[in-house]
């Protein structure tokens, strides 16, 4: 008998199975709450449920989508990624950033990712599959038991994949963090990061959600961006722009675009000029991020020739958006030492 991944369902899932169970309705809030508050991957722990009932779901449905297949922990940063397998010997990564008071969680949501950006280690792998929603859960709950329950506060969508190309999975994952029965966790502190999907964002805006989003931007023109990001040709920056908008009206969220520092190639004093203008069409912020090399992916091409901005450039590419009163971050890196820093993400298919 195949059995249901239970972590699969949002709490309003969870309540239609029990009842398909014959149980009442307040079990499947019994279950949700020993899944993202007590973090229990045995149904036997669940002492507040009958035991027939827990013999039953032990019989019938899996509690456990992914399994840690190893830790590395950057000795620099504190960084830590963590390898995880799937049920059908897919790998993933998923990466817990310590940032002071913050400690984040990047998340995956695709093996692999069929995007293809130039700048991207995972792009390099190819595309697999989409996750499903226990998997993407289970990134969660797994760190977390590692770490403490009110050790992660922070959750971006950064990982491995596009999350607006598996919409559906990632939406239900978001419900089940934010729901009003999980602890420790709030939608103004999950981030979104997409190349651009101009109509999942405006899904998204529409969904009620109201977490954070970020446009992985790069350059502010299309000519440049096409080169980076593939996915351009099909959906321009202005396309884009237009879609967050909507989700900065609909939601009342300043949006964030991700810009890596590449040398030569959107460093210039025109790329402050067009991101100037970009900006001030909507409430938005600039997180300058260095380039981190994906040389451990054997690129060629294209992707072969990217090499980071100097530090003293982007110090002064920050400086001329400022003086533009534009709010800009300088994000430094963390864990490039374990190939865990932003771009790296990746697994090397096993000949």
């Amino acid at each position: 008998m195949t059995k249901t991944d239970i972590k699969n369902f949002t709490l309003e899932k969870l309540l239609d199975y029990v009842v398909e169970l014959g149980q009442p309705k307040y079990r499947a809030e019994q279950i949700f709450n020993w899944l993202y508050n007590h973090l229990s991957f045995d149904f036997n722990e669940m002492e507040n449920l009958p035991k027939s009932l827990r013999m039953e779901l032990s019989q019938k449905t899996n509690v456990q989508t992914l399994n840690i297949v190893r830790k590395l922990d950057s000795p620099l940063i504190g960084t830590t990624k963590f390898l995880f397998s799937t049920k059908d010997n897919n790998e993933i990564e998923a990466v817990i950033i310590p940032e002071g008071k913050r400690t984040t969680l990047c998340l995956s949501t695709q093996v692999g990712c069929p995007l293809n950006c130039k700048f991207c280690a995972t792009g390099l792998m190819g595309f697999t599959r989409n996750l499903t929603v226990g998997e993407i859960v289970d990134q969660y709950l797994l760190t977390a038991r590692e770490y403490g329950k009110n050790t992660i506060t922070n959750i971006v969508f950064m990982g491995m994949g596009e999350p607006l190309l598996n919409y559906r999975a990632t939406i239900e994952a978001i419900e089940n963090f934010t729901n009003e029965l999980t602890k420790g966790l709030s939608r103004n502190r999950i981030t979104v990061s997409t190349a651009g999907i101009p109509d999942k964002i405006r899904a998204l805006a529409d969904s009620g959600l109201r977490v954070k989003i970020a446009l992985s931007l790069h350059s502010p023109f299309n000519d440049v961006r096409n080169k980076l990001m593939p996915v351009n040709k099909k959906y321009s920056i202005e396309e884009n722009i237009e879609a967050l908008k909507y989700y900065a009206r609909k939601t009342r969220t300043r949006i964030t675009f991700e810009y890596l520092m590449l040398d030569g190639i959107n460093d210039r004093d025109e790329d402050v000029q067009g991101l100037a203008h970009l900006t001030s069409q909507l409430p938005s912020k600039i997180n300058l991020i260095p380039f981190n090399s994906i040389a451990h992916m054997n690129p060629g091409g294209f992707a072969a020739s990217l090499s980071p901005s100097p530090i003293e450039r982007i110090s002064e590419f920050a400086d001329k958006l400022r003086a533009k009163n534009i709010t800009v971050m300088l994000r430094n890196t963390q864990g490039n030492d374990i190939a865990a820093a932003c771009g790296q993400l990746a697994i090397q298919k096993k000949l």
